[in-house]
């Protein structure tokens, strides 16, 4: 048997966009994402800081470097920008790998530049 455990997070990441006319998902700068082994298409749960929601939808990259965190389609409605977020995605280990298994984390400032980061990348 498998266990759920978190992979990845990106901790207070600022919203810098919203267009409900996208089709859907969550626009993540590559950057940030790679940096906690996130895929495009890969899917996240997602909570606002600002008002408590939490839904789940899909990573997309977002251009190298921008520090972009854009709603996209429905979630568009579920914050504004400013907003914080943290984003997280799950993978399933072994009980041998879990034992070990630690999450990739990044904390982002204002300005969604890395201010901490620790844990091991899981692809």
């Amino acid at each position: 048997m498998n266990i759920c455990l978190l992979k990845s997070k990106i901790h207070r990441a600022a919203v810098t966009g919203a267009s409900v006319d996208y089709e859907g998902s969550l626009t993540i700068d590559r950057i940030l994402a790679e940096r906690v082994g996130l895929k495009s298409y890969e899917k996240i749960l997602v909570g606002n800081l600002a008002n408590g929601e939490r839904f789940e939808t899909y990573c997309i990259y977002g251009a190298a470097g921008s520090g972009v965190i854009e709603l996209n389609g429905a979630t568009a409605h579920l914050g504004k920008i400013g907003d914080r977020l943290t984003i997280m995605s799950y993978g399933y280990y072994s009980p041998v790998e879990a034992v070990e298994a630690k999450p990739a984390v990044i904390l982002l400032d204002e300005k969604n530049t890395i201010v901490r980061e620790t844990g091991t990348v899981h692809c």
